[in-house]
């Protein structure tokens, strides 16, 4: 039976040497060109590795996807595509319907619990918020604050992120050119584009992208 269309696309055959949240954020990168992206599942258990499903918040948008990226060559592993068969849980909180079963409330009252344990005073919290203002400073300020520049500078980014995700983000819009990541200072980068004009675009295009649900890039023009 033919699985009707829906905003949830399930994937296969992927590359399985990714780890779980490289591949997630792959995916993202790979996806959130054909719209808004609700949620990315995957798992690293021995019967669900190489699979993966993204969820849209429209069907128009998992339609899209599924018809321009079939067989793309993911790691050179061609993947495979289909709508998914069942409701996501992404989408099931949003239309009321979501039921975590026992195992599940179970996670998070205990994942709740370690929070409330191990939050920070307020003097540590402080300290955080006086760390990140300083990483501000070191390419440019915030919005549009600089004089347009074809180099974007990159903050809030997981900081485990590296130039190929990035790459495959920025490379979307014309007149791209490299990324580079900074090795001493985790969670910035600066992004080249052919002129400032093709840098704009992109910067407007991005700004504000999540990467993951923690992580919204804050993009503003590279000091001259």
């Amino acid at each position: 039976m033919d699985i009707p269309p829906n905003q949830t696309i399930y994937i296969n055959n992927l590359y399985e040497k990714l780890g779980k949240e490289e591949l997630k954020k792959c995916l993202y990168a790979m996806f959130s060109q054909f719209g808004r992206i609700m949620d990315v599942v995957a798992m690293k258990t021995y019967r669900l590795r190489g699979q993966a499903w993204v969820v849209f918040t429209d069907t128009a948008a998992a339609t899209n996807a599924l018809r321009t990226m079939q067989g793309f060559p993911f790691f050179d592993k061609p993947i495979r595509i289909t709508y998914a068969k069942g409701k996501s849980d992404a989408v099931a909180k949003v239309d009321g319907t979501y039921k975590p079963d026992k195992k599940q409330r179970a996670q998070k009252n205990a994942a709740a619990r370690e929070a409330m344990l191990k939050r920070p005073t307020g003097g540590k919290a402080a300290g955080a918020s006086v760390g990140g203002g300083s990483a501000q400073g070191a390419g440019g300020g915030s919005g549009l604050a600089n004089a347009p520049n074809k180099i974007l500078f990159v903050q809030n980014l997981p900081e485990n992120s590296n130039e190929a995700m990035l790459g495959m983000l920025f490379q979307q819009f014309p007149g791209f050119r490299e990324v580079r990541m900074v090795e001493a200072r985790p969670g910035i980068a600066f992004v080249e584009f052919e002129n400032d004009m093709q840098s704009t675009t992109a910067m407007q295009g991005l700004q504000g992208f999540k990467i993951t649900p923690a992580n919204a890039m804050n993009i503003s023009y590279a000091k001259q």
